[in-house]
């Protein structure tokens, strides 16, 4: 842990030491790519996108108790990362104009099924894969130099610290269903290698945009979520899955080794929340959960696994590590964020405010959707 810590902290100081030396009305910029554990809103803007989360009892106890688009009941690790660099959430980029001067603070691009590849999450029908994020950011960054330049554009974009979180879905929505052809043409060996070849050429491509300071939130242990325990015979962890996780975390963490030795000025970074999300699992009582094996929202882990405005909740939210059958709740991505910062002190951060979060809301009858 110590050494997960010191990696992700060796960008964020020096991340830091930079926006201290820098007018201070700027503040750090920060640009944040993934799936719906990091998604803020972006699939509210896609007509015919299935995975979505603009609906009870999604942001049950966000500001207002009001869906937003994040897939859990408050805050994402993202948000409270954020408030922890001093900076506001970035809004989802379809939220945004090309024009507005928001881009120069941040934008977030995640998005609710997406992947590595493009394929995966398929029968979602619309959502922004890596790919169409980086496309995305492409977008961003030559409206940016419209605004203020080639040269100030370049020098942002090299200080701005690139938040990653992709892969799950690579593997739920994929690799793991039957009925996608990745999972029956590949073994997991050879699909592995398809993700990191992939991944490869788009960190590259990122790089070639201008980011240097980039965080690769690792896999956490998937075979322990809610929707795969259900597929065991006894609601066990599948470790067949938690094995790909962690191949697969491994051979990034090489990757991005490899990259920060090839690549001039690169600062690529491995947070391995691993550890930290089985810690929660195996041990809830340590850090004050009660339930770990099963979901907050009351849901049908089987056909879908996301909470709906006829979920039942749960009697005490704090006590529940998941959201619903694949998503942690507020509370875990507290634990989650408290974790990856726990020498924040060192870098002159203080702990994230606790008022991002509305009045809890009593699990009633749900209104009705958005």
């Amino acid at each position: 842990m110590a050494a997960l810590t010191a990696i992700v902290l060796t960008v964020f100081a020096l991340t830091i030491c930079n926006a201290d030396a820098a007018d201070a009305t700027t503040g750090q910029v920060t640009y944040v790519f993934g799936d719906s554990m990091a998604e803020v809103g972006n699939n509210n803007y896609l007509p015919n996108a299935l995975a979505k989360s603009n609906y009870p009892w999604y942001g049950v106890d966000y500001i207002k108790g009001q869906p937003t688009g994040r897939f859990t009941n408050g805050r994402t690790v993202g948000d409270i990362m954020s408030a922890k660099l001093g900076v506001p959430s970035p809004p989802p980029f379809l939220s945004l104009s090309m024009n507005d001067d928001a881009i120069l603070k941040g934008v977030n691009y995640a998005s609710g099924g997406a992947g590595i590849l493009n394929e995966t999450g398929l029968y979602f029908i619309q959502k922004l894969s890596f790919y169409d994020q980086i496309t995305c950011f492409e977008k961003t960054k030559a409206a940016i130099v419209r605004k203020i330049g080639k040269e100030s554009a370049e020098e942002l974009c090299n200080e701005a610290i690139y938040f990653i979180g992709l892969g799950s879905n690579d593997y739920v929505n994929n690799f793991l269903q039957p009925f996608m052809a990745d999972g029956q043409q590949y073994t997991h060996d050879e699909f592995v290698g398809l993700v990191i070849t992939t991944l490869d050429g788009q960190l590259r491509r990122l790089y070639d945009l201008g980011a240097r300071k980039v965080v690769f939130h690792g896999l956490g242990p998937l075979g322990c979520i809610p929707s795969q325990r259900v597929k065991s015979r006894n609601g066990q962890c599948l470790h067949v899955v938690n094995n790909y996780v962690t191949e697969f975390n491994a051979r990034v963490k090489d990757l991005l080794d490899g990259l920060n030795n090839k690549l001039p000025g690169a600062q690529m970074a491995f947070a391995d929340s691993y550890s930290i999300v089985m810690d929660l699992i195996n041990n809830p009582q340590n850090y004050g959960f009660k339930i770990s094996h099963t979901s907050c929202c009351n849901v049908d882990s089987v056909i879908g696994g996301l909470c709906s405005p006829n979920s039942k909740l749960c009697a005490n939210r704090s006590e529940f590590v998941f959201w619903d059958a694949y998503h942690t709740s507020d509370a875990a991505n507290q634990v989650i964020a408290d974790r990856l910062f726990s020498d924040r002190a060192d870098v002159g951060r203080a702990p994230s405010p606790a008022p991002l979060l509305g009045p809890a809301a009593s699990p009633g009858p749900a209104p009705s959707p958005l």
